[in-house]
């Protein structure tokens, strides 16, 4: 996937009560739809703006509009919501993605790693082809796996000369005073995903040697102002905690001979809600910026253990119902 297509439509008529409705208890039903359909929704009253792949948005479109007017009639839940999505012609946005998108595979110690179905797919090629990459979707997609294995294959191959991960720590504060031990030690928990991914694909003899050689380098975003990566891969994981100052700070750390991939799910966010997130701030900010490529993932792609799958769909049914009473 490359750039995103960005749609702007206003709802009528203007009515409060119907587009409270419409976007659910602190818009839980268009965090849904974003979650579904790979796409980001934000508003201003009735004016709408979908940003993502130019399918899903227009489906996303005729969604909202076709649930817009069903809020003179009823009041929308969770389960409704769903249910209009399946209507929506979703399950087509799969096939059509896979076509024309060159395969890429990645040799690893344990085998060759390929996109399992076609959002993987050209996630990997994108990432092979572009210096700046965003990997947007739930847990369980292999948006943070697929980008591992690229750097190690770009290690191998000597395409770059080190492999940089960096994440935000400890929620958004980055608060790594009060942890014991080193940098290293004090960051290790939360890079844990990373370091399981690198283990397997290169073995844990191997991966201690290249982090004491400083080829793998682990650091948290706040250690990262003021420098230049030049010849590097570097992997920003749980971007959706950044805010917009660090995340445009990162992305211009960004030197010669250097690719990044930015992942994140940008409905589990840790941040304060009066504070934006970074990742959400730079899809919009960067839709038209040649040279960077936004992958977006839903529950479809989720590839871990089936049952992974089948508890997103169901939180995502879910989604806005009331509590029961204790």
């Amino acid at each position: 996937m490359t750039e995103p297509t960005q749609h702007d439509f206003t709802l009528e008529p203007d009515d409060n009560e119907r587009l409270s409705n419409l976007v659910g208890p602190f818009d839980e039903h268009l965090r849904q739809i974003e979650l579904r359909l790979g796409v980001e929704i934000a508003n201003r009253g009735h004016v709408f703006r979908v940003i993502g792949d130019a399918r899903p948005v227009q489906l996303a479109t005729r969604l909202l509009q076709r649930l817009y007017a069903a809020t003179a009639d009823e009041v929308l839940t969770a389960p409704q919501i769903n249910l209009h999505l399946q209507e929506s012609g979703i399950e087509a946005i799969a096939a059509e993605a896979a076509e024309g998108v060159q395969d890429v595979s990645v040799k690893v110690k344990r085998g060759t790693i390929r996109g399992r179905g076609p959002n993987q797919a050209r996630y990997l090629h994108a990432i092979a082809t572009h210096d700046i990459n965003f990997g947007i979707g739930p847990a369980g997609t292999g948006k943070t796996y697929l980008a591992v294995a690229m750097a190690v294959d770009a290690l191998n191959d000597n395409r770059a000369q080190r492999l940089i991960l960096v994440r935000p720590a400890v929620e958004a504060g980055e608060k790594l005073g009060f942890l014991p031990g080193d940098l290293t030690q004090k960051v290790d928990p939360y890079l844990r995903p990373l370091y399981d991914a690198l283990y397997e694909m290169l073995g844990i003899e191997r991966v201690t040697k290249l982090i004491e050689r400083n080829v793998i380098e682990i650091a948290p975003l706040a250690y990262m102002r003021g420098r230049t990566l030049n010849d590097s891969f570097v992997i920003l994981d749980e971007a959706q905690n950044t805010t917009v100052e660090q995340m445009k700070m990162f992305l211009t750390r960004i030197g010669f001979g250097s690719v990044a991939v930015v992942t994140g799910d940008v409905t589990q966010t840790d941040l304060p809600r009066h504070i934006r997130s970074g990742l959400r701030d730079a899809i919009e900010v960067l839709r038209d910026v040649e040279g960077i490529s936004f992958t977006f993932f839903n529950a479809k792609d989720v590839v871990r253990h089936p049952l992974v799958q089948r508890i997103v769909r169901a939180y995502e049914a879910h989604e806005g119902l009331p509590k029961e009473a204790p």
